[in-house]
C-alpha cells in the first residue's frame, strides 16, 4: 500500500536533509534522555530518605505531571502554528503567536499555582484519600513548594517551544542540562546538607525551573534568531492568534490531561495496595519513561518538520516524513527497551530499594518490554503527526476513549474486583497501547489525518 507519492517529492529540495534532521533529534533525544536520568538520580536521592518520602514524592509527582502536561499541550499548540507560520515564510506572525502563548501560559499557570496552594491537603485527601500519617505529611510539603514553579515550568516549556520551532533545539537543550545539573546539586545540597528532606528535592526543583526560565526568556530577546519575544509587559490580548494556538492546545490538553487522570486514577487504586507496591510502580514508571525517551523525541521533532510541510503546503513531504521518523523511532525503543531490561536490577539496587519492591518492579519490566515494542510509536507517535496537520480532535477521542475503557477500566476491574496485583495495572496499560495502534495507524493509511489542510 503506497503511504505517499515518492513522484511529488523532489529530494534535492526537501525542507529537511539528513543532516538537519540529525541536528533537529539529537538535542532533543539527549534533552529527554537527561531529563529522564535526572529524574531517576532524583527519586534514588529522596529513597535514601525513607519508603514514606519516595512514596510521598510519587504520589505527588501524578499531580504535578498532570500539570506538566497542560503546560507541554501548549507547547504543542505553540510549536505547531509557529512551525506553519514559518514554513510558510511569515516570521513575523510567528513572533506575534510567540507574544500570545508567552501571555496565556503566564495566566494559566498563575491561576493553577494559586488553586493548588490553595487547595492544599484538601486536594491531596480527595485524590489519594486515606494514605499513611507520614506520608501525608512528606506530601504536602513536596507538593506545596513545587505548585510555585508552574508558572516557571510553564513559560520555559513555551520558551523551549519557540525555537523548536525555527528548528533550532540546541539551545533548549543547553539550557535544560543545565537546569538539571542545578537541580541534583540542589538535591544534594538540601537533602544531605541541610537534612531538608523532600523539601529539599522539591526546592532544588523550584530553583532549576527558575534559572531556566530566566535564562531562555533573556536570550529570546535577542535579534539574531527566528523568533524574538521581547517587551513583554506591553503584549495585549489577539483573541484570534490565542484561539489558533488554542484549537490545538485544547485538545493536547484535554487528551495530555485525562491521561494524566487516568494515571491519578491508576494511582489511587495502588496506593490501596501498600507502601512496597507503591514503590515498585513508582520506579516502573521511571523505567517506562525512559525507554520511551527516543520516540517521545523523534514525535516531538516531527511536530517541527511536519508543521513546516504543512506550512509550505507539501503535503506528500509530510507524509514521506512521518513514515521515515516513525521508522526510527521504532528502532529506538526496540534498543532503549532492552537497554532498561539490563539496567532495572543495578539501578534498584543502587536506589536501595526493598527487596520485595525491586523484585516486583523488575518483573513488570520484563513484561513492558515484550509489549512495547509492538505497538508503542504506533499509539504514542503518530499523534505527533497528526497535530502537526491540525487533526487533534480525532487523537483526542481515540486517546481518552481507549485511557478510561482499557487502562483505568481493566486496572480497577483486574487489581480490585480479580485481585491481580501490580500486573492487572499493566494489562489494563498494555491493552490500551494495542487499541490506540491499531486505530491510529488506520488513520494514518486512510488519509483522514489531512482534512484540515486546504
Amino acid at each position: 500500500m503506497k503511504l505517499y507519492d515518492k513522484q511529488q517529492i523532489d529530494r534535492k529540495h526537501i525542507l529537511f536533509d539528513n543532516r538537519t534532521l540529525f541536528w533537529l533529534l539529537l538535542p532533543i533525544v539527549i534533552e529527554q534522555l537527561f531529563n529522564s536520568l535526572m529524574g531517576m538520580v532524583d527519586t534514588m536521592m529522596v529513597s535514601t530518605v525513607g519508603s514514606q518520602a519516595i512514596s510521598a514524592v510519587a504520589l505527588v509527582d501524578s499531580i504535578n505531571n498532570l500539570v506538566i502536561q497542560v503546560f507541554a499541550a501548549m507547547a504543542s499548540g505553540a510549536t505547531i502554528v509557529c512551525s506553519q507560520f514559518i514554513g510558510g515564510g511569515n516570521n513575523e506572525e510567528s513572533n506575534r503567536t510567540a507574544g500570545q502563548v508567552v501571555l496565556t501560559v503566564f495566566v494559566i499557570s498563575i491561576s493553577i499555582t494559586v488553586f493548588c496552594t490553595l487547595g492544599g491537603e484538601r486536594l491531596l485527601r480527595l485524590i489519594f484519600g486515606t494514605v499513611e500519617a507520614s506520608v501525608m505529611e512528606n506530601a504536602l510539603d513536596y507538593f506545596m513548594i513545587t505548585a510555585f514553579s508552574y508558572p516557571f515550568l510553564a513559560l520555559f516549556s513555551a520558551g523551549a517551544a519557540f525555537y523548536r520551532a525555527s528548528g533550532n533545539s540546541k539551545f533548549p537543550t543547553k539550557v535544560s542540562v543545565v537546569s538539571n545539573v542545578i537541580n541534583v546539586a540542589g538535591n544534594v545540597l538540601f537533602i544531605y546538607g541541610f537534612r531538608w528532606g523532600v523539601a529539599g528535592a522539591a526546592f532544588a526543583t523550584l530553583l532549576s525551573r527558575l534559572f531556566s526560565t530566566v535564562v531562555i526568556y533573556y536570550c529570546l530577546r535577542q535579534p539574531k534568531q527566528i523568533i524574538v519575544v521581547r517587551n513583554y509587559l506591553k503584549i495585549r490580548p489577539d483573541m484570534q492568534l490565542i484561539l489558533k494556538v488554542m484549537a490545538i492546545g485544547i485538545p493536547a490538553g484535554i487528551e495530555n490531561g485525562m491521561f494524566q487522570f487516568g494515571k491519578l486514577a491508576i494511582q489511587s487504586t495502588v496506593s490501596t495496595m501498600g507502601t512496597v507496591v507503591i514503590s515498585a510502580q513508582a520506579m516502573t514508571d521511571i523505567f517506562e519513561l525512559v525507554n520511551g525517551i527516543f520516540s517521545n523525541s523523534v514525535g516531538i521533532g516531527l511536530m517541527t518538520v511536519v508543521g513546516q510541510c504543512i506550512g509550505a503546503r507539501r503535503i506528500e513531504e509530510a507524509k514521506y516524513y512521518i513514515v521515515k521518523l516513525m521508522r526510527i523511532a521504532w528502532i529506538g525503543v526496540f534498543v532503549s527497551c532492552l537497554l532498561v531490561l539490563a539496567m532495572t536490577r543495578p539501578v534498584t539496587w543502587l536506589a536501595g530499594m526493598e527487596p520485595e519492591a525491586a523484585k516486583l518492579c523488575f518483573r513488570m519490566v520484563v513484561a513492558m518490554t515484550v509489549v512495547k515494542p509492538l505497538v508503542w510509536v504506533g499509539a504514542f507517535g503518530l499523534p505527533y503527526g497528526f497535530r502537526a496537520a491540525g487533526d487533534v480532535r480525532f487523537s483526542m477521542i481515540v486517546s481518552v476513549c481507549s485511557m478510561w475503557s482499557c487502562r483505568v477500566g481493566l486496572c480497577v476491574l483486574l487489581v480490585r474486583v480479580f485481585d491481580f496485583g501490580l500486573i492487572g495495572v499493566w494489562i489494563g496499560i498494555f491493552v490500551d497501547w494495542i487499541v490506540r495502534a491499531s486505530i491510529f495507524s488506520g488513520r494514518f493509511v486512510s488519509g483522514k489525518w489531512l482534512h484540515r489542510v486546504g
